[in-house]
């Protein structure tokens, strides 16, 4: 049977591989399951300092199994619940990435349409082949990709967000650069080099400052200007407290390369 995940570690770096081209690596109860077993266990994995999410086959990944879904109507409540716990669970996935203490950085290929496109805009990073196409675009088949807009609307200005929400159109990578829903376009034969300099030069960094920075990241966003700034600033003198970060300090005074524990 063929394995819907693949992960690969090598200097530090997972690589995480969508594995379902047949569906164009859709999220199917499956795939969802997999992908969150694979980030509970990148959760206490410190031999891990940055992480690399891709998918095989002509996409990165098309969104929801919509077989799946349409099965899901079968039961006697018209499949209310079963849509309740699939939409649960994506954004448990979509969730459990941001909380993530390594950055995920996405490599897309191919089309990344409605959840798909959430995925991309749950990780921290992403880099796309030239020609990926971007779409939340339910709406098309009569469904409001409301759980991907809450990913989307927090990466790209909201009227971009809501035409793309509404419209069911599609932007091309170009676009989506320029938007800040991936940070750099290269060349397809590029792609996978790009992700791993990427990834590489994160993982270089202090993991352990990498990890407290990111997660105060995501917890400022979702402050007030100025309890951000009193809760980063508690943060900071954490940071500064540490040993590792006196020598790095010390190092670059000393024109040198730090000596981290």
């Amino acid at each position: 049977m063929t394995e819907l995940l693949l992960r690969e570690d090598k200097g530090g770096i997972a690589t995480l591989t969508m594995n379902s081209p047949a569906n164009l690596n859709a999220l199917s109860d499956a795939m969802l399951a997999a992908l969150m077993e694979a980030l509970v266990a990148l959760d206490t994995d410190r031999s891990v300092r940055a992480v690399i999410l891709r998918g095989t086959g002509k996409a990165f990944c098309a969104g929801h199994d919509l077989k799946e879904m349409q099965a899901g109507r079968q039961s006697e409540d018209a499949g209310r619940a079963y849509f309740h716990d699939l939409f649960t669970r994506c954004g448990a996935v979509m969730q459990a990435i941001g909380r993530l203490p390594q950055p995920v950085i996405a490599q897309v290929h191919g089309i990344a349409t409605a959840a798909g496109c959430q995925l991309v805009a749950s990780c921290d990073m992403a880099v796309a082949a030239e020609g990926t196409r971007f779409g939340v675009n339910g709406v098309n088949i009569g469904l409001f990709c409301s759980t991907p807009m809450v990913a989307l609307s927090r990466n790209i200005p909201r009227k971009q967000a809501f035409e793309m929400l509404t419209t069911g159109g599609f932007i091309d990578a170009t676009r989506a650069e320029a938007l800040g829903l991936v940070n750099r376009v290269v060349p397809p034969e590029a792609l996978e080099r790009e992700a791993l300099t990427l990834a590489e030069t994160v993982a270089a960094k202090l993991d352990a400052a990498v990890r407290i920075g990111k997660r105060a990241f995501y917890e400022q966003l979702e402050m007030g200007l100025s309890d951000a700034y009193a809760h980063t600033g508690a943060v900071m003198v954490e940071n500064m407290l540490w040993r590792d970060t006196d020598e790095g300090i010390q190092a670059f005074l000393e024109k040198r390369a730090p000596r981290w524990s």
